[in-house]
């Protein structure tokens, strides 16, 4: 059987065209390829193409990239190094004595002190420790110099920095008076509130060449 050029684009465009046409086949009536076949496998091969291409494009936006820029982590190797030159020229300087004035801060009686040699301190805290007696601040959380500061996490070792003071005064605070009134009722209450303080000085803040 045969169909003139007209005959077949008119089938091809019905097929296309309407909704209740059943699913195209590979072969037509007249034995060869079906052309709707071919233009719609044709259609579905670009389409994968296509989005094959945008999976592969993803645009920068706000949610695909962070808004800070990129940070690059330091070489282990290098770092390493890094750390082993830092630590050696520290111990050089703790081991010649060329650090200069040392300060220090220090955890005692449930706070953070700030000290240096030869001040005083007063804490509103009862010592065991007697006016005279010399004692020794271990929870050490940082000591500082002119060229190096050593920070601990949260301490310092026991062996790397020592701070000594001494109890210099064991006394009482100023009093403070409470007073409660009510009037034209009679009531009256009065209180006398007095904290002990300790004054200690700090002696001595010593580092030693065992930084690792």
């Amino acid at each position: 059987m045969h169909f003139s050029d007209s005959r077949i684009r008119l089938l091809f465009l019905v097929q296309l065209r309407s909704p209740s046409a059943p699913r195209a086949r590979r072969t037509s009536v007249w034995g060869g390829e079906n052309p709707a076949f071919l233009l719609s496998s044709a259609v579905r091969h670009q389409s994968s193409q296509s989005t094959s291409l945008q999976q592969g494009l993803v645009a920068k936006t706000s949610l695909t990239s962070p808004p800070w820029p990129e940070v690059k982590l330091p070489d282990p190797v290098e770092e390493a190094k890094y750390h082993a030159e830092v630590v050696r020229r520290v111990n050089g300087l703790i081991a010649a004595g060329q650090y200069g004035r040392l300060f220090a801060v220090v955890h005692f009686a449930s706070k953070q002190w700030k000290i240096t040699s030869e001040d005083l301190i007063m804490m509103d805290n009862v010592l065991e420790a007697e006016c005279g007696d010399r004692i020794r601040m271990e929870k050490v959380l940082l000591v500082g110099a002119d060229d190096f500061t050593l920070i601990g996490r949260p301490l310092l070792r026991k062996d790397l920095v020592r701070v000594e003071a001494t109890v210099i005064e064991k006394t009482e605070s100023w009093p403070k008076i409470n007073m409660r009134f009510w009037k034209r009722h009679n009531y009256q209450r009065r209180k006398i509130i007095v904290h002990p303080q300790t004054v200690l000085r700090i002696n001595t803040i010593e580092v030693f060449p065992c930084l690792s």
